[in-house]
Order: C-alpha cells, then sequence, then structure tokens
C-alpha cells in the first residue's frame, strides 16, 4: 500500500501525500456504535483500503472526519449537519441505514453537498426522493431480489411462500421478489411480515409456510434476524421439503459462521459474494483478509467501492461540492463486483447480482456461485433528476 491510514475516533484523520497537493474534505457518517457498528466498521475498512490501494492515482489529499450516526435518525441528522456547516466537508461518504439516509436527504440535497451511499439501500432514495446529489454506490432494494423472482421461476419453481420483517426495507425487497416471480408464471401462495427487531420466535410463521404447499420459501432478513431466523429453520427440518432462498443479506459473510451447519444449502442473491471469479475481487479478497484476517462481506466492498468512485471522481479535477458530484455520476470501473456504472437517471448503482449456495468449504462455509445475472438500471420510479448547480 502506497499511504497509512492515520485513524483516530472523533478526530480528522488525513492520508500522507505530497506537500503540494489538493485537498478534499470528506465527512465518513456511518454507525460506530448501536446495532450497526458491525457494519459501519466494515465499510470503513473497506473505505480505507480503497483510499490506500487507489490514492496514489491522483495527487489529491484526502482528509476524513468520522462521525457516529448512532443508528439514529435525529443524531445522524445533528451529525451531517456539523459536517456540512461547521467542518464544511466537500464529500460525505456512509450512511447504514434507510431511516438515517431520509433524515439527511433534504439537508444534503439543500446544502449542494454530495453524499456516496455506502449501503442504505431504500428505493425512494434513488426513485420519487432522488438528488443530483446524492449517488448510491451499494445497492437498492429491488434490484437485489427481481432478479431471483425470475431466476427461480426458470428453475422449476412454480409456488412460493414469502417472509420478512414488517418495515420499508423487507416490503420493497418481497415486493420486488414477487413482481418478477408472478410475471414469469410463479404464484405467491402465502406471505407473512414479521413484527421488527421484536421477533424471536419464528415458529408460528414457519408452521404456515409448511402448511402452504408452496415448492419453496423465499425471505428477506439480516443481522441477528437472519441468525435466528436460519437456525430455527434448521431446526424445524424443512430445508430437504422446503427449500430456503432469500436476498443474500440472510447469509452474509460477515455473519453467516454465527449460523453454522443451518446455514448450508440455502440459496440467496446480491451484488457480491467473495468467491466471484474476477481479477479485481480476487486482489481485494486477498488485501482485506491481509489487513483484517477476514474475509470481506458485501459492506466491505461497499466501503472499498465508495473510495474508488471518490478517488475516480477526483482524478477528473472535481475538487468542490459541486464539480464532485457531476463527476461522481459519470463514474465506471470494473471491480470485485465486476462492471459497475452510475445510471444518470437515477443516482443509482448498475451491477450484475450472482445466486449463490452456501457450501462447507475447507475453511468453514463459503460461497458457491451458481449464476450471473445481467446488470439492469432501476426503474425511474418517480425521479426527476437534475444536474447540481452551484450553490
Amino acid at each position: 500500500m502506497k499511504r497509512s491510514i492515520l485513524a483516530a475516533l472523533g478526530l480528522a484523520t488525513s492520508l500522507a501525500m505530497p506537500a503540494a497537493a489538493e485537498d478534499i474534505k470528506v465527512g465518513l457518517l456511518l454507525p460506530f456504535s448501536g446495532v450497526y457498528a458491525s457494519l459501519g466498521n466494515e465499510i470503513e475498512a473497506g473505505f480505507n483500503l480503497g483510499l490506500a490501494e487507489f490514492g496514489g492515482e491522483t495527487d489529491v489529499t484526502f482528509e476524513i472526519l468520522r462521525e457516529d450516526t448512532e443508528v439514529s435518525p435525529p443524531a445522524a441528522l445533528g451529525k451531517a449537519r456539523k459536517l456540512i456547516l461547521q467542518e464544511q466537508v466537500d464529500v460525505m461518504v456512509g450512511i447504514v441505514s434507510s431511516g438515517v439516509l431520509g433524515a439527511v436527504r433534504d439537508m444534503v440535497h439543500g446544502a449542494g453537498v454530495p453524499l456516496i451511499v455506502a449501503n442504505a439501500g431504500n428505493d425512494k432514495a434513488t426513485g420519487a426522493a432522488c438528488s443530483p446529489y446524492i449517488t448510491r454506490m451499494s445497492f437498492s432494494n429491488g434490484q437485489i431480489n427481481r432478479p431471483m423472482g425470475t431466476w427461480m421461476a426458470e428453475q422449476g419453481i412454480e409456488t412460493v411462500y414469502t417472509l420478512a420483517p414488517d418495515y420499508a426495507a423487507g416490503r420493497q425487497m418481497i415486493d420486488a421478489f414477487a413482481e418478477t416471480f408472478t410475471a414469469a408464471g410463479g404464484e405467491i401462495v402465502g406471505q407473512d411480515f414479521t413484527p421488527f427487531q421484536k421477533t424471536q420466535d419464528f415458529g408460528p410463521y414457519l408452521a404456515q409456510a409448511a402448511s402452504s404447499g408452496a415448492d419453496a420459501v423465499y425471505v428477506f432478513y439480516a443481522g441477528g434476524e437472519a441468525i435466528a431466523f436460519v437456525k430455527q429453520y434448521d431446526s424445524f427440518g424443512l430445508q430437504e421439503d422446503l427449500p430456503l432462498y432469500g436476498s443474500g443479506f440472510l447469509t452474509s459473510p460477515l455473519y453467516v459462521n454465527a449460523q453454522g451447519e443451518a446455514a448450508e444449502g440455502v440459496v440467496t442473491a446480491l451484488h457480491y459474494a467473495p468467491t466471484i471469479d474476477n481479477a479485481a475481487n480476487a486482489a481485494f479478497v486477498a488485501s482485506f483478509t491481509a489487513e483484517t484476517g477476514r474475509v470481506p462481506s458485501e459492506f466491505a466492498v461497499q466501503g472499498y467501492d465508495a473510495a474508488r468512485a471518490l478517488i475516480e471522481a477526483a482524478k477528473t479535477g472535481a475538487n468542490n461540492r459541486e464539480t464532485l458530484a457531476n463527476a461522481l455520476r459519470q463514474v465506471s470501473f470494473d471491480g470485485p463486483r465486476g462492471e459497475m456504472s452510475i445510471d444518470p437517471a437515477t443516482n443509482n448503482i448498475i451491477q450484475p447480482v450472482y445466486v449463490y449456495e452456501t457450501v462447507a468449504g475447507e475453511g468453514g462455509l463459503t460461497q458457491q456461485v451458481l449464476a450471473q445475472l445481467p446488470a439492469e438500471a432501476d426503474p425511474v420510479n418517480g425521479c426527476e433528476m437534475a444536474a447540481p448547480v452551484s450553490n
């Protein structure tokens, strides 16, 4: 690595650069405490690695100011206000929770500060609530589930029972899957939405799924709920007769080992898996593993690619809020996920989606990629995009 990153909680971080280099102030807005702290730390690790690996392609100095969103929209809004008004950052990176993204959206848009979204997948952020200052380098909820509906129907699965937590992301992901699955001739024979972060016993819902007559179950769960759901699904002995499918967050590399053998055989779809076979991913996995001692997750690659996007924008000569916002909308590169670009109609990422099965490997659980599904732009969904203007 050409540079070292000097990280200190709550303090500005800078990368060693030539003395005459131009400076870009970056506000890193992530949860470093609370239930999403592991996600924030993973995104930051990927972001730091991306800066270190690609920063040598430009003579710009990136000064990083870290702020903790605490998974709280009011707290995040206060931190964003501090970064924008007091610290005068040129660009912000981060946001894990869609609720936090919704809270800071109007301030970001009104102040004309570019924001690179490194996780939050709410469809509206690049739909009806889109902004020329908000560019998403992660995923949208619909994007990673629509292709799976078509693919499962093509595998001969005719009927599906769906489950997800009852909040915006859960409903958006299931709706996207159901739309394409039924369009391909499939039938949703039952559907439940479980109380978000309140459901500990999935037994009654699993019993309904088992008695539905479905060929398969399709779900979205993440984090602690994903761990509990997969373990309980296995304990009910459903997998053999009622195979489990879902969005890839269900068996994320970040916590799949906590699920253990229960995760084996689960088939999911996501924009990233550490076993994607391309040179950029092999290099990324090797570097991230050497740096952290663990294989990267989808959250790590989102941070890594957010750094790459920022550097690609800076390489065009962009050095302030307006020029960075314009340059970010035109970013494209071949990275660990494959060929990626930004849709100028929505500022949402366009990327492949991978179907993979969790299997036992020599070093533990791993991901066997079954298919690469085509990259498609999201529907505009009410977005009326305009070019950023000078403030």
